[in-house]
């Protein structure tokens, strides 16, 4: 009996001292994490379910990074909150990027989201617009005033050599097919996601005009300020690990995203759409560049073309390097 009690007793203490180095190594694992702050354009929606579900997936917890998304009214607003600083990295599109370029802010893009220009203005074919030409004297909606809805229609009206002047632009929202359903203007500047959502919703026969037909760019991308880049370095890079690694989970599962939707995302109530969504924003995902090196790359050559432009019609007033701006040195191999 003696020895059976002894045996027990080892074998407690054995027990006691491997859940004191278990809880040990779970603090260590805890401290070592670092506190990352994403300023988002948007409220979390569906097409961003990789970004929404680390409880569950973990993919940035595994990279030592506890994430925390801040919601936004456009990628203006995603910049503004990485320059007072309330955020580390901006989730946001090159219009904004180039505007605050233009004023002198110090930034870097560190992670080509959406290498795909997602971006178009949508009417009913009854208004019988078809090309920018036809949207001289029209009423047109937009996310916000700083989201990149309203700078790639201001896109599209150059090429017709119009203006702001030329047209109404109202800031409607994000949901903003409604005012186009309703009558309340003649023509809606909206992404591909967007416009899906909207013929879920009843939206009849429309037109449809593609910005990249005109000039094709890149969507969305990561921007951090320069002090940010240089002082939160090894943390950006951990952070695009577990961005890459999300969107490619998301790529593979898509089934699995859209059930996560459900639980995570604002509008993610319907499964089956949530499921389009996500399909439609993969495809964005990816380009001929990523294909051949790997998810967040760029093609400079895309983005200073678009700089360029910017620059040609007026939108921004200075030349943009875009070479001293892009990095790739944080995307994982």
């Amino acid at each position: 009996m003696k020895i059976q009690r002894m045996v027990y007793a080892v074998i407690l203490l054995m027990v006691l001292a491997l859940t004191a180095c278990s809880k040990k190594d779970e603090t260590k694992i805890e401290e070592k994490k670092e506190s990352i702050k994403m300023a988002s354009w948007s409220q979390p929606i569906s097409e961003q379910t990789n970004l929404l579900v680390d409880e569950k997936k973990q993919f940035f917890q595994k990279q030592g990074i506890d994430l925390n998304i801040l919601p936004g009214a456009g990628g203006g607003d995603a910049i503004k909150n990485i320059l007072t600083k309330k955020a580390d990295i901006a989730f946001t599109d090159p219009g904004s990027l180039f505007f605050a370029l233009d004023k002198g802010e110090k930034l870097k893009v560190i992670y080509n989201i959406y290498p795909q220009n997602v971006f178009n203005v949508v009417s009913l074919k009854e208004k019988n617009i078809t090309k920018p030409e036809d949207l001289k004297g029209k009423t047109i909606g937009v996310y916000s005033l700083s989201s990149g809805t309203r700078q790639n229609l201001l896109i599209l009206l150059h090429q017709a050599g119009l203006t702001e002047k030329d047209v109404k632009i109202v800031e409607t929202g994000l949901l903003n097919f409604a005012p186009l359903m309703q009558g309340q203007v003649d023509a809606t500047a909206a992404t591909d996601t967007g416009l899906y959502t909207g013929r879920q919703k009843g939206l009849g026969e429309v037109n449809v005009m593609e910005v990249k037909d005109y000039l094709n760019f890149p969507s969305d991308v990561f921007v951090v300020t320069e002090e940010t880049y240089k002082t939160k370095k090894e943390a950006i890079k951990k952070f695009l690990a577990g961005y890459q690694t999300s969107a490619e989970w998301m790529i593979n599962n898509p089934e699995e995203a859209a059930a996560l939707a459900a639980e995570y995302a604002i509008d993610g109530k319907n499964e089956n759409n949530n499921l389009e969504i996500i399909k439609i924003r993969n495809q964005s995902s990816i380009s001929e560049e990523t294909e051949k090196r790997g998810l967040g790359v760029f093609d400079k050559s895309s983005l200073q073309q678009a700089a360029d432009t910017y620059k040609r019609l007026g939108l921004i007033k200075n030349d943009l390097n875009m070479d001293a701006v892009v990095t790739e040195e944080a995307i994982p191999n």
